[in-house]
């Protein structure tokens, strides 16, 4: 059975085009397939609603609507609901669907082609109710926006507004910067929105594909001696590992899994070197030079 387009868009007849178009978004929104993976109903919901706003928002397609009422498919000649006069003064409904010639040629096969100015008429009537062409779809709206480094690396929900409306965003996990997502119907006036993503700075992670690297600073004697240093993951979990027994600096130390969607963290360490400002310990640092010569430079490109 026809479908009453006001009805679809749950406006009245009278209603304003800031009305329809308010009406539209709304739906659009609640039945954008989207947002509405898999679920058929949802769709079929989302052409009718589409449908009636590509005729109800154009002022010409509209006024023919209201005078003829029905636009859906229906079949066959003669009474029953709104349609036209032909020519001879025969009566015509349900051939919104068809071009003229499709419409003069099934016109002829009823009655034959002795009715004078049958083509130009159905070529007329074409022009003026023929085959719908649907409203060009909106053009892809870009947008961008900055997230938290964490929430690009493990993946999250981000809110933001479009159109003074707020939208929630879901972040896949490992999203880098640059990247793009795109949200079907949810620019302005149904548009496709594709977002830019920028991912800011962490404190003291800094990320390699999948992998993170945090420097850890560790004194001469944790270097010299070895150390359990505990650590941070991206994740908030605190770790404790052991550093190694003459490790220099810039020495990394791998833990598995802990980056970004399977990769690793790494640890890299930084000595730091306090000033020997005491004669006593100066004393003790060259004593421990004398027993543990070493040149530092050695195999350096330039020595």
């Amino acid at each position: 059975m026809p479908r009453d387009f006001y009805e679809t868009l749950g406006v009245k007849r009278g209603a304003s085009e800031d009305d329809i178009k308010k009406a539209y978004r709304k739906l659009a929104r609640q039945y954008h397939p989207d947002r509405n993976p898999g679920d058929k109903q949802a769709e079929a919901r989302f052409k009718e609603v589409q449908e009636a706003y590509d005729i109800l928002s154009d002022r010409t397609k509209r006024d023919q609507y209201d005078r003829f009422g029905f636009v859906g498919p229906t079949s066959g000649f003669g009474g029953g609901g709104p349609g036209g006069k032909g020519p001879g003064g025969f009566s015509f409904q349900g051939m919104e669907g068809m071009d003229a010639a499709e419409a003069a040629d099934i016109f002829r096969r009823f009655f034959g082609g002795g009715v004078g100015g049958m083509d130009e008429f159905f070529a007329g009537q074409g022009r003026q109710t023929g085959r719908r062409t649907r409203r060009a779809a909106p053009e892809e709206v870009e947008s961008e926006v900055t997230i938290p480094f964490q929430t690009a690396a493990l993946g999250g929900t981000v809110g933001i507004q479009v159109d003074g409306r707020r939208i929630d965003v879901k972040v896949p996990a490992g999203i880098q910067e640059g990247q793009s997502l795109r949200l079907g119907g949810q620019g302005p006036d149904g548009a496709d929105l594709r977002l830019k993503i920028h991912v800011a700075p962490h404190p003291y992670f800094r990320r390699d594909g999948d992998d993170l690297l945090l420097e850890v600073p560790i004194s001469v004697a944790e270097a010299a001696l070895g150390a359990k240093v505990e650590v941070p993951t991206l994740d908030g979990e605190k770790l404790t590992v052991r550093v190694p027994p003459g490790t220099s600096s810039g020495s990394r130390l791998r833990l598995r899994g802990k980056g970004v969607k399977g990769g690793h963290q790494y640890l890299e360490f930084k000595i730091i070197v306090p000033a020997a400002e005491d004669e006593a310990s100066r004393k003790l640092i060259e004593e421990f030079a004398k027993l543990h010569p070493q040149n530092p430079r050695k195999g350096a490109p330039w020595g």
